[in-house]
Order: structure tokens, then C-alpha cells, then sequence
């Protein structure tokens, strides 16, 4: 019971976002998955017009495991408290900081250099980021062992994936993402006045009916 009147309290993107990557794990496991098809392949995009590929490489994190597990954590975790929290009555707007991530990245994943299949793990370091900016100041405990400013966790993340044998460029994609948003979002327009990345208006509609949103056009 108390689970499920925790999970009817999540924000709903995070909540959305969060149950989508964990249900392409499970269906991976149960082999009715095959990420193959749905990874990103920009060639099979535009060759086979396999559009799919564009969204869904965003909900898969990889196989049931340790980094699965903390990915599914941040997201519960700081996705939830960023929404609830600076983005609480805007959910229009963190659903925009979604969709200009993805974007984002999907470009970045387009130079060779950066290609990837997936961008489900990018995604969630670019939640991380922004909260990290949002919330500069509290502390964090990781695993009992090391206490850091929330400002440094991104950093932290990336040595951990260091440690545990994992490639860094997910995570250092999800940075510069996030960082482009806050700088566009939040520290151009507090030194200029200017908000080139004001939410759109066509966003607005998708979130009347959730909770916690407010219509600011």
C-alpha cells in the first residue's frame, strides 16, 4: 500500500520517464525486447524510415545491474525533486528541458564522434546536471563513504563510471547537455533579460490535464 501511494505521488514525467525505462529492462529480460530495434541507427532512420528509433533509445538503460539500478535511483531520486521542486507548477516546462535534451542529443549523436545507441543513460546525467545546478548546496553521502556538494555529483558520477569499467561518454554527453540548458534557460537570461528558450506554446497542451502545471504563456 505504501508503495503505491508512493509511486501515485511521483510528478508525472519523472514517474512517466522512470516506469518506461524500468518496463524496456523487464521486456529485455523477458526476450520480448530485442533493443536492436529499438537503439538509435540514423541509417535505419532515414533509410528505412524507422522513426521509432528516434524516441524510444531514450528508455533503455541497459540490462538489470548495478549502474541500472543507480540510473533508475537518480531519476526517483533528483528527476522527482527537480520537478516537484524548482520546476513545481511548471510542469510544461520540465517537460520542454525534456524535449530540448533530447534534441540535443540527438544531434550530438549524430558527429561520429559521439554516436551512440542509446541516450536513455546521457538523459538521466543531463536530470543530474540541472539539478546539480538547481540545488549547488546540499550534501551528498555516496555509499557512506564520500560527502560532496550536490554541485560536484555529476563530476563524482563520471569517476565512478571510471571505476566500475564503464564508458564515460554517456555521462560527459548528459553535462554538456545540461549545461547548455541551464546557461540557455537560466544564467543568459538572468545576465541579459533575454529567454531564447522559453517553453513553446505547443508544449503547453500535453500537460493541461496533469497535475501541479501551471499555464504561464
Amino acid at each position: 500500500m505504501e508503495q503505491t501511494w508512493y509511486y501515485n505521488s511521483l510528478p508525472p514525467i519523472s514517474k512517466a520517464y522512470g516506469t518506461l525505462c524500468f518496463f524496456a529492462t523487464v521486456l529485455f529480460h523477458l526476450r520480448i525486447l530485442n533493443p536492436e530495434f529499438i537503439g538509435l541507427s540514423y541509417p535505419f532512420v532515414f533509410k528505412k524510415f524507422e522513426i521509432w528509433r528516434l524516441f524510444t533509445n531514450f528508455f533503455f538503460l541497459g540490462p538489470f545491474s548495478f549502474n541500472f539500478g543507480i540510473r533508475l535511483l537518480m531519476i526517483a531520486r533528483y528527476g522527482v525533486q527537480l520537478e516537484k521542486g524548482a520546476f513545481e507548477k511548471r510542469t510544461a516546462d520540465f517537460l520542454w528541458m525534456m524535449i530540448f535534451g533530447a534534441i540535443s542529443l540527438l544531434v550530438l549523436s549524430a558527429i561520429p564522434l559521439f554516436q551512440l545507441s542509446f541516450l536513455g543513460i546521457p538523459m538521466v546525467s543531463m536530470l543530474l546536471y540541472v539539478w546539480s545546478r538547481e540545488y549547488p548546496n546540499s550534501q551528498i553521502n555516496m555509499y557512506g563513504l564520500v560527502q560532496l556538494r550536490s554541485f560536484y555529483l555529476p563530476w563524482a558520477m563520471l569517476g565512478l563510471d571510471v571505476i566500475f569499467g564503464s564508458s564515460l561518454l554517456p555521462g560527459f554527453l548528459g553535462i554538456i547537455v545540461g549545461h547548455l540548458y541551464y546557461f540557455l534557460a537560466v544564467l543568459h537570461p538572468l545576465a541579459t533579460g533575454k529567454n531564447y528558450l522559453k517553453t513553446p506554446k505547443w508544449v503547453y497542451p500535453f500537460t493541461r490535464s496533469w497535475p501541479n502545471n501551471s499555464i504561464l504563456v
